[in-house]
């Protein structure tokens, strides 16, 4: 077996980066230092954290001229957009480190004569991080950062395909100043992904990636009493209400079906208009999306880079051509996008019409730029619709009417619920997931939870 990892770049298909993988060894050592670190880091204050996180932060934005380029050539981010990573993930990164020391503060669960008693929040240990390649460094600093502000110590494991964001991370935290141990970058197959997951040095997994991955996650620390989150599939769907502002509609459900060629965990791939307005919004759909460019994604000019690896591009194709089949319409002429070749990364954007819940296209997940657009005659179909997947991430509303959405958010299957917009992250309420999008919580003050554990004061003061 190969003892380097490469790095296939869907710009041009060439070997961008090889870095080693770990053996069961260094492992072994990463692990035992972790360990060693959490003992330590445990013990420091809130106010000791905030200082490391913080130096760290400002070392990893210094780096951005080096990760926009970086991003593109590992993943295919148009180098337009990748700056918009950065800053999203000092956003979060400020507002975890703002809300820890609230947060993890003692609980005062009020007087009782005689005793004293409270809740105090205790770090896990050691935080095994599995991130995922679509947005490496806003899901990795989901966990990362708010793991070590709670008193842990993390082992970041980033996918294969973008295993350079991993040494970022692990380059910022030198610069930071971070106790040896504390952050670990390392590159693993599989199996011995599975074997680190099963070593009782690990207190926590969270998982970014398929349902099927999230699986074997699930079996390889199946017989611990250890916590898992996952962030799995989705298939996120938006309902344009009778009601709706159709031009901010169409401009940001066209963004959040198509940035980052539709491969976003909270993208927009299913989309149910109400009757009154669904011509005219499928038109307005259709114009904005002829205005994408195309291209190599070292263009400043590109709009849409390719996908991130041929594999990906052939199974939205097939998806496509599967609906088409059975009676969906293509409205988008590929040739409007020449760059769009069979056999490569390289997709244009599609929109689907006369599609059902009969179509995978519908139903399972596309994760590409595709989009299927569906009529409904009131907000009882939409619902029904938008609550028959098997998954549950994020659902979104078009509407003027504030009441009407929250009554129809009330009754849609998902983790978080959007009004007037869509493809978001707000740091402040917790990323979750239902049904077989997940489980868990990141970010906010419910994601500390996930980072920490209860333990209970019960002082007697009075005895006699």
């Amino acid at each position: 077996m190969s003892t380097l990892l490469k790095v296939v770049s869907p710009v041009d298909g060439s070997i961008y980066a090889e870095l080693p993988l770990a053996d069961a060894k260094v492992i072994d050592e990463t692990l035992a230092k972790a360990k060693r670190a959490a003992a330590e880091w445990r013990h420091t204050s809130i106010a000791e954290r905030a200082e490391l996180v913080l130096r760290f932060v400002e070392a990893f934005t210094a780096m951005k001229d080096e990760i926009v380029p970086e991003l593109a050539w590992q993943m295919g981010r148009p180098i337009a957009y990748g700056a918009g990573e950065v800053r999203g993930f000092e956003e979060r990164a400020r507002y975890m480190v703002d809300i820890a020391e609230s947060t993890l503060a003692d609980i005062d669960v009020g007087q009782k004569e005689g005793f004293n008693r409270w809740i105090s929040r205790e770090p896990l240990g050691v935080v095994l991080a599995i991130a995922a390649w679509n947005y490496p460094y806003l899901i990795a600093v989901n966990v990362v950062l708010p793991a070590i502000m709670a008193g842990n110590a993390v082992i970041l494991k980033h996918s294969g395909q973008t295993p350079l964001c991993a040494e970022r991370f692990a380059a910022a935290f030198k610069l930071a100043g971070a106790p040896e141990g504390l952050f670990a970058a390392i590159h693993m197959s599989h199996d011995l992904t599975e074997k680190m997951i099963g070593d009782n040095r690990v207190d926590y997994v969270a998982f970014t990636g398929s349902v099927a991955g999230g699986h074997a996650i699930v079996k390889a620390a199946a017989g611990r009493f250890i916590n898992v989150g996952l962030e799995l599939g989705g298939k996120d769907p938006a309902y344009v209400r009778h009601d709706a502002n159709l031009a901010h509609a169409v401009e940001n459900l066209v963004d959040g079906a198509f940035f980052n060629s539709g491969q976003s965990c909270c993208g927009m791939e299913r989309l149910y208009v109400h009757a009154d307005v669904y011509d005219k919004f499928v038109e307005g759909f259709v114009d904005l999306t002829k205005g994408y460019k195309l291209g190599s994604p070292l263009d400043a000019a590109t709009t849409l880079g390719p996908m991130v690896r041929s594999s990906a591009a052939a199974f939205v194709r097939g998806q496509t051509e599967s609906a088409i089949r059975g009676g969906a319409k293509a409205l988008i002429d590929e040739k409007l996008f020449p760059a769009s070749k069979a056999g490569t990364p390289y997709l244009a954007p599609q929109v689907l019409v006369n599609v059902n819940h009969q179509m995978d296209v519908m139903r399972e997940e596309t994760f590409g730029p595709v989009i299927g657009i569906m009529k409904v005659s009131s907000d009882d179909e939409a619902i029904q619709l938008m609550n028959d997947s098997p998954y549950g991430l994020t659902a979104a509303v078009w509407t003027e009417d504030e009441a009407a959405a929250i009554s129809i958010g009330d009754r849609v299957e998902t983790g978080t619920f959007f009004m007037n917009r869509c493809d978001y992250l707000d740091p402040a309420l917790p990323w979750t997931g239902i049904k077989d999008t997940g489980r868990g919580a990141t970010l906010s003050r419910v994601g500390y939870e996930y980072l920490t554990r209860p333990k209970s004061h019960h002082l007697r003061t009075k005895t006699s």
